[in-house]
């Protein structure tokens, strides 16, 4: 029996040099399956590159003129010419108002003109009359005085007629109310038969002259500072005429087509919100946009030789941004990096921490710690970063 367990015994330590020698004396980790060297991971080289960023800016539009439509006499609301949100052209009628008093003043001021003219040619009779009469010492020269002043207050009371009746006239016109300007009309919030006085407190509609249309939008006083500091020119006016043309994003989330451009900006902080307010035009020959809606103006600004890295490439430690850096040698380091506060798309643009042929890993990095060893896998820099050049 104990001859047969030294046997055993010598053919187990036989089987385990066997299996030794035939691993080759290779690592187990090896033997196993698991990687020794560096681990591969993706590589791009940052190169420097022309892009734009973009901001956008809450915006409410009006129209070039938002006339109010009021009466400028008291009557009943007779006709409706237009509806709302119709076009209207210059002069065209909008309402007609029933004030027959007016109608009356100018039927009264003719009768007082015809009356007027008729003791004008009177007292010119009495003056023709007069006038040989003195000159033969007939009559005395005083009597002749007396028919000029009577033939002169006359004609005074001819042409007081007269401007009577223009007045009336003039009355009379604003029983139509026309449009002041092209645009197009807003409410409405009268109806046929509304009595309605030149001190009415609403007004009969609003005409708001769209062909072109305001943006308004305002800006912190930081973004207005950097926008100084970023446009060339030496006063606000040149800076004004530098700031590249605008977008408008409608409320819808599309680009509006026709560009426009920052006109304006106040002179002023407001006080309580900080900011401060500008105006951009845009141009508006189909109508599309209205007087009152809601969009965002979209604000370029162009970068020449900017830094970009994308945003899955950086890790966030405690408000910074770090990004893992490769050598020549492969070894890894993470590297500080300030960043602009717009972003490019999935890009952030880097101020400071990189420099131009700087290699950094692109993704797949949470493991990594400073000082380890990387296989490094070159991607290319055109496709990594094709969506941040300008077109």
């Amino acid at each position: 029996m104990k001859q047969s367990s030294l046997l055993f015994s010598l053919m187990g330590i036989t089987s385990l040099f066997i299996a030794s020698c035939g691993s080759g004396g290779k690592d187990p980790k090896a033997a196993a399956g698991k990687p020794t060297g560096p681990q591969a991971y993706p590589v791009v080289e940052i190169n420097a590159l022309n892009t734009t960023l973009e901001s956008d800016y809450p915006a409410t539009l009006e129209g070039q003129q938002n006339v109010d439509i009021r009466p400028k006499i008291d009557g009943f609301i007779e006709k409706i010419y237009v509806d709302e949100g119709a076009t209207v052209k210059l002069g065209q009628p909008l309402f007609k108002i029933n004030a027959p008093q007016y109608e009356q003043a100018v039927r009264t001021a003719e009768a007082a003109i015809r009356s007027a003219e008729a003791d004008v040619n009177a007292a010119q009779l009495q003056y023709n009359k007069t006038k040989p009469l003195v000159e033969k010492d007939i009559i005395s020269k005083f009597d002749l005085e007396n028919a000029a002043l009577t033939l002169t207050s006359r004609k005074a009371a001819l042409a007081q007629a007269k401007a009577a009746l223009v007045n009336a006239k003039v009355n009379l016109g604003y029983t139509v109310v026309n449009s002041p300007v092209n645009g197009v009309i807003g409410t409405i919030p009268y109806k046929v038969g509304a009595l309605v006085s030149s001190t009415s407190q609403q007004a009969l509609t609003t005409v708001s002259s769209i062909s072109k249309v305001y943006a308004y939008f305002s800006l912190n006083e930081k973004q207005l500072l950097q926008i100084s500091r970023d446009t060339k020119g030496r006063t606000l006016e040149d800076k004004i005429k530098q700031i590249p043309a605008v977008t408008l994003v409608l409320a819808d989330g599309s680009i509006y087509p026709e560009l426009g451009k920052i006109e304006t900006i106040s002179g002023q902080i407001n006080t309580q919100t900080g900011s401060s307010s500008l105006r951009a035009t845009f141009p508006n020959p189909n109508g599309l946009l209205r007087s009152g809606s809601s969009a965002s103006v979209r604000i370029p600004q162009h970068l020449q030789n900017a830094l970009l890295v994308p945003q899955k490439s950086t890790t966030d430690i405690q408000g910074k941004k770090f990004v893992y850096l490769v050598n020549d040698t492969g070894g890894v380091k993470s590297t500080n990096i300030e960043i602009m506060e717009l972003t490019k798309g999935n890009y952030y643009v880097v101020t400071k921490g990189l420099k131009a042929g700087d290699k950094f890993i692109l993704e797949g990095f949470a493991s990594l710690k400073d000082g380890d060893k990387v296989k490094p896998t070159p991607k290319p820099a055109d496709s990594v970063f094709a969506e941040a050049k300008n077109k």
